[in-house]
């Protein structure tokens, strides 16, 4: 028997996934409605319609934004089922430029910095005047975040029942930070006048009643609550950021408890640029100036100032000696 002769019908082509040709266009969605990002939680991200806190819809990340990340405060763009019931899902799609950023790292060596929240105009450092006592160094680290990230900084003296606060207050006078009570028996019309109509991050250690003071402000919040541990240590009560809308206008982004603060991300000249008379005094600084002064800076021209200046720059100098060390704080 003679072999078979195959010609071009024996030829079988696997057919294509399909028919569609690929393109690298992507739509513009014009359509597309603002929102704030208002939680976080495992690849789902609440968010308000126009900022309004009565238009809450659930969203997911759409696939064209990779792995872009998105936090409580940023400013977003969303498409898809914008009606906000249960079970239904939209997609994000943009995400705008930030205008601040409070960003951290898990400690002074970590080169990967974490953007805790964005768009915030103000930062609340919340600290205990005492169980667990005060702790200067954790306020130099906030403020140097404040500052480099371009949020208004303001300290909160809480549990003013234990311990008197003008020693405290007065260490960080030189920096013109506005400081305000929220102790227990304290009225709190100072902290709502400068929190109202604006939106202000919160930050603070564990246990030093961040969330009683949120509950205070916004009373239908309900954020859990918690008690300091016998070494003076509080347990983490918060455990997401999350934006909460104030009854007067404005947003409090309640962060979760902080039991480190790294600052490995931030150059000292990001701290000056805070102040325009010292940033305008480092202009005759020398290349490679820290401006931390003698002995490690003899030439830098933070040393002519006078006056109220020279007092800001021996504070700021704390400030920037906090970047340059890693002791417990």
């Amino acid at each position: 028997m003679s072999p078979r002769r195959y010609d071009e019908s024996d030829v079988r082509i696997r057919p294509g996934r399909g028919t569609r040709p690929r393109t690298k266009n992507r739509p513009d969605h014009h359509d597309a409605e603002s929102a704030m990002v208002v939680s976080v939680d495992r690849g789902r991200w609440g968010c308000v319609l126009g900022g309004d806190p009565g238009r809450r819809v659930v969203a997911m990340r759409a696939r064209e934004l990779g792995r872009t990340p998105i936090v409580v405060g940023d400013q977003v763009s969303v498409v898809g089922d914008l009606s906000g019931k249960p079970d239904t899902l939209a997609r994000i799609v943009r995400v705008a430029d930030r205008t601040t950023v409070l960003r951290r790292t898990a400690d002074d060596t970590d080169p990967y910095e974490r953007v805790v929240v964005a768009n915030a105009a103000q930062l609340l450092i919340v600290v205990a005047l005492a169980d667990p006592p005060p702790r200067t160094g954790f306020v130099e680290r906030a403020l140097v975040a404040a500052y480099a990230g371009g949020l208004a900084p303001v300290v909160c003296l809480t549990k003013s029942d234990l311990a008197p606060p003008e020693e405290f207050a007065s260490t960080f006078a030189a920096l013109d930070v506005p400081v305000v009570l929220a102790g227990r028996d304290d009225p709190l019309d100072d902290v709502r006048g400068r929190l109202t109509g604006t939106a202000t991050a919160l930050i603070g250690h564990s246990g030093v009643g961040k969330s009683t003071l949120v509950n205070r402000l916004v009373p239908d919040a309900d954020r859990a609550t918690g008690v300091v541990s016998g070494v003076g240590k509080g347990r983490h009560t918060s455990t997401q950021s999350v934006a909460l809308p104030l009854p007067g206008g404005g947003w409090v982004i309640d962060t979760p408890g902080i039991r480190s603060f790294g600052l490995a991300h931030i150059a000292p000249g990001d701290v000056v640029a805070a102040f325009s008379d010292l940033a305008e005094a480092v202009e005759n600084c020398p290349r490679g100036c820290t401006h931390l002064g003698a002995p490690a800076d003899p030439e830098c021209a933070l040393d002519d100032l006078e006056g109220d200046s020279a007092a800001r720059v021996a504070a700021v100098r704390r400030l920037l000696s906090a970047i340059a060390t890693n002791d417990a704080w």
